[in-house]
């Protein structure tokens, strides 16, 4: 990658750490950063939940786990030296039946095998230690898992990149992308801008803005829709940290679990439905070309009947508070129906390949002068930095 204009689609958290990256590697490099949106953070940087992980669940040796080590202990040190909010307030992934506690146990060799630091098992004494109001029959604390602000974060990246001579430039969806010469002109209806190179980080519009450049249809987005719940003021003291149900392996999703904020409000969620539109945050977001595009992946009815029975129990939740709070009090009895109110919504960029299979790692492309990120679930958030590092190396090298 030689000096010149590098182009980012997208200014969630990963577009933006790369970005920032590519400034800090190679000085007298100009970086701008095309959003369609009108500030950074909007989607799903700006609407998860704030937790910086440990890689308890991540295949070891896979790109999920090694950057996510490598990523938490970078935001860690980013964090204290720009005065954002991050606090390790623990974790604890509970079992509450016995197949948990077999879950448990193969969740222990892959935590294990990650490195992750200061992670214990625990029983149903040193469950109520950490959280004296949670229940189960045994559980891993992993007591450096945290919490931070990543709209915060993703706009110090941004600030970052302007103080390095960079942009960041608003209101500029991209409709498309083009050769010219030995440049790329990236199109948005009738502007443009000239880039030597160009890495597109664009989301939940990933796949499409990809194909723009050229890239493979595979994998698809399919956008999910995570539900949460907030506790009331005078409940929220129940809980002191995170607590987590032991992962379905079979399943991307984490499932309804409590999260304590760095704002000090927990939250309960967030349940995963299909999402009708890409940026479907309400039951009403409806947009029949998103919803189009999603039924005419033949990857999404394999997935569909591969996992109907969850997708049940999921849409049972998003209809009912009971039914949706009915899981969560499995962890916290003391935290009901009655102790929450409606919170926000997020909505997650699932990637499905062809055969209906949930593409799980990241997963990064490079095309000649275009490197298109077309999988960054989490922990993207919390390996941005580490994420930029690996897609900078992998512009840097020949191609």
């Amino acid at each position: 990658m030689a000096d010149g204009v590098v182009g980012i689609v997208g200014a969630g958290i990963v577009g933006l750490a790369i970005g920032r990256e590519i400034t800090l590697r190679r000085p007298g490099t100009r970086v701008v950063v095309l959003e369609k949106e009108d500030r950074v953070a909007v989607h799903q940087t700006g609407r998860n939940s704030g937790v910086v992980h440990a890689g308890v669940y991540y295949r070891p040796g896979s790109l999920k786990a090694r950057l996510c080590a490598r990523g938490a202990a970078m935001l860690r040190e980013y964090c204290a030296d720009r005065g954002i909010a991050y606090e390790e307030c623990g974790k604890l992934v509970v079992a509450v039946t016995d197949e948990d506690v077999a879950r448990l146990d193969e969740l222990s060799a892959r935590a294990g095998a990650n490195a992750v630091p200061g992670l214990r098992r625990v029983g149903p004494a040193g469950i109520r230690d950490v959280e004296p109001h949670a229940v189960g029959l045994a559980a891993l604390h992993s007591p450096r898992t945290a919490v931070t602000d990543y709209t915060r974060v993703a706009r110090s990246f941004a600030d970052d990149i302007a103080a390095a001579g960079g942009q960041v430039r608003f209101g500029f969806p991209v409709t498309g992308i083009a050769a010219t010469g030995g440049a790329l002109r990236v199109s948005s209806g009738d502007r443009s801008v000239a880039v030597d190179s160009l890495v597109v980080c664009a989301g939940l519009h990933t796949d499409t803005v990809s194909r723009m450049a050229g890239d493979a249809s595979a994998p698809r987005i399919v956008p999910f829709r995570g539900e949460y719940m907030r506790v009331r003021p005078e409940k929220a003291p129940l809980v002191r940290g995170l607590v987590y149900p032991v992962p379905d392996p079979r399943y991307p999703f984490l499932g309804v679990h409590f999260t304590r904020r760095v704002s000090g409000e927990v939250e309960v969620g967030p349940n995963a439905v299909l999402a009708f539109a890409r940026e479907g945050y309400r039951r009403s977001d409806v947009r029949p070309a998103d919803l189009a595009g999603t039924l005419a992946w033949p990857g999404f009815w394999s997935m569909a009947f591969g996992h109907w029975r969850t997708g049940v129990r999921e849409v049972r939740g998003s209809l009912s508070r009971r039914a949706y709070m009915r899981a969560a009090q499995r962890y916290v009895p003391g935290i009901g129906p009655g102790d929450v109110v409606p919170g926000g919504s997020g909505v997650r960029a699932q990637a499905l390949d062809r055969d209906g299979s949930l593409v799980d790692d990241f997963r990064v492309h490079r095309l000649g002068p275009v490197t298109t990120v077309r999988n960054a679930p989490s922990p993207a958030a919390t390996s941005s930095m580490a994420i930029a590092e690996h897609v900078v190396d992998a512009i840097s090298s020949p191609a």
